[in-house]
């Protein structure tokens, strides 16, 4: 956001004209941006629901796809269900005639511990107990192979010593 504070402030009259300007635009962190606001409202919606009411997130539809695409929202209602505490309303803008309007774009809703659920990244949530189990076995070689039968380490591990195979004698 810097350079176009710097930018407006060189138009405004407020700074000379040729001063230096950063040509980078600005933009935004989606990733901080959407973790930020979820621990919030996990925070907060334990409190609305003690005391029965609705907390409402109004959002751009860019920000709430981000969400969808990288967290878990697979279990959000859609459309919303009144009886949930947690909402979302998710907004579009558009140009109509030369005229920007907010359309009502999507809403989705869920309670107090799916938005906890909503924290959980997608890469996270897909990850099997098999492949995992897999991936570790590919990684163990005779060598890191314990073998609590004989208490000896295989010939070709040597010893804390240094001797060939005498681990455990």
């Amino acid at each position: 956001m810097w350079p176009e504070r710097q930018r407006f402030l060189i138009a405004a009259g407020v700074l000379p004209a040729d001063t230096s300007v950063e040509r980078k635009r600005f933009g935004m962190n989606w990733k901080m941006t959407a973790k930020t606001i979820l621990v919030q409202m996990s925070h907060k919606v334990a409190a609305f629901a003690h005391v029965n009411r609705h907390l409402v997130l109004v959002s751009q539809s860019q920000l709430l796809g981000y969400m969808r695409s990288n967290f878990s929202f697979d279990h959000y209602a859609d459309p919303a269900d009144t009886a949930d505490t947690f909402h979302i309303h998710a907004y579009s803008l558009r140009l109509d005639r030369d005229r920007l309007s907010l359309r009502l774009a999507e809403r989705i809703s869920t309670d107090a511990a799916g938005v906890e659920l909503s924290l959980r990244r997608r890469s996270e949530c897909g990850i099997g107990e098999r492949s995992l189990l897999d991936a570790l076995s590919a990684k163990v070689s005779p060598r890191t192979l314990f073998n609590p039968v004989s208490g000896l380490l295989p010939a070709s591990v040597p010893d804390a010593f240094g001797r060939p195979g005498a681990g455990g004698r």
